[in-house]
């Protein structure tokens, strides 16, 4: 019988997720596996915590990893904060905009939606429009539209409802440790991100925060959460006090990897992993120019992390990503809904974010193209 895990390469990820990871995470992996109640892993635990709450720059003590990947960090925030009939506000301008639609509408919650073009951000004058309209339990948008490439105003639509009772969600997965994230600054009082974007850990974690006005809701909630995986009401009984209750048991590894990689990044220092993510996004935008490559968003409401190329009239869009596998061991992405065949996606996120990467993508292209 063939170790088909022998045969796997060495891929460099640079496209919308996973990304890279650091030897010293995967190391971290391989750590001997201890047990979920062990004083050890608990005092472990509460380091994640803190640096969970470095890099979302806020005080909140629900914050934690939650067991599961980014969409299972949506799940959560949605499942803990809506009840039956509840308003809720989404914003959607790319995939997982639409995402948030169909789980909240799973919930029983009545969802209206603000749909914007895909490839430009949500405009602020519309969101402050519907919100004079009608009063809503929570509204939710994506921070880093991981499908476009698109930057949306995070901090001015908080400024719109921090006066409001209007609970406000944010979807971090691919800005969180690439990009600023202020939660508490930005009014956010639910945020989920995922472990696979730019803190450069394997997936499997979701990093969660809810502030005080948010644990309010959960503590009087009408009903149970309904669903029992990830409900914080018990969850934060493992991951908080002096006696820890057992709800389900931690993914082990996967935590220390997560340890490991928020400890690389605030050791690098997080405004200069910012600025490399953004260097290294305006040399990869610089090389793609000179060949003629047009980007999808406008300047300035690009991600440094995730970068939208409009493919070339007449190149195939399959045969391209297909060979740059196959054949230079490089994966990128390519569009989704409505911009399947018309794009490609190029991740910078975390460990990929490297000079090196972008000059042996280019290099590829050229090749290639």
């Amino acid at each position: 019988m063939k170790n088909q895990l022998k045969s796997i390469q060495d891929t460099l990820l640079m496209g919308p997720g996973p990304s890279c990871v650091h030897p010293s995470v995967y190391n971290a992996l391989a750590t001997n596996t201890i047990g979920h109640l062990d004083p050890y892993f608990i005092n472990l635990m509460d380091q994640i915590k803190g640096y969970l709450k470095i890099l979302m720059n806020t005080r909140n003590r629900l914050t934690i990893p939650v067991s599961g990947t980014g969409s299972a960090g949506m799940e959560t925030c949605f499942v803990n904060l809506l009840e039956k009939n509840d308003n809720v506000l989404i914003l959607i301008n790319g995939v997982f905009g639409t995402r948030m639609e169909d789980v909240a509408s799973r919930l029983g919650a009545n969802v209206d939606v603000l749909k914007f073009e895909w490839g430009t951000p949500v405009i602020v004058d519309a969101v402050e429009g519907q919100l004079n309209k009608k009063n809503y339990d929570l509204l939710a948008v994506v921070h880093a539209e991981t499908s476009t490439g698109v930057c949306n105003p995070i901090n001015e639509i908080g400024e719109l409802i921090r006066k409001k009772k209007t609970l406000y969600l944010v979807d971090c997965v691919t800005s969180l440790g690439g990009m600023e994230v202020k939660m508490d600054k930005w009014h956010i009082d639910a945020l989920y991100s995922g472990t696979q974007k730019c803190l450069s850990c394997p997936p499997g974690l979701a990093p969660v925060s809810f502030s005080d006005r948010a644990v309010e809701k959960l503590n009087n909630r009408k009903a149970k959460v309904p669903n029992w995986y990830l409900d914080l009401s018990m969850i934060t009984q493992y991951w908080s006090g002096k006696s820890r209750v057992y709800h389900h048991t931690a993914p082990i590894n996967m935590l220390y990897g997560l340890y490991q990689a928020c400890y690389n990044i605030i050791q690098e220092g997080m405004e200069a992993v910012f600025k490399r993510h953004m260097n290294m996004h305006n040399l990869l935008i610089s090389e793609l120019e000179q060949m003629g490559i047009q980007i999808l968003v406008e300047t300035q409401s690009r991600l440094p992390m995730l970068n939208s190329l409009i493919i070339p009239d007449g190149v195939d869009d399959g045969e391209i990503r297909s060979r740059l596998l196959n054949e230079y061991q490089i994966e990128i992405g390519g569009g989704l809904g409505p911009l399947t065949g018309k794009i490609w996606r190029i991740g910078l996120m975390g460990e990929t974010a490297r000079e090196e990467n972008i000059i042996r993508l280019i290099d590829a292209l050229k090749k290639l193209l």
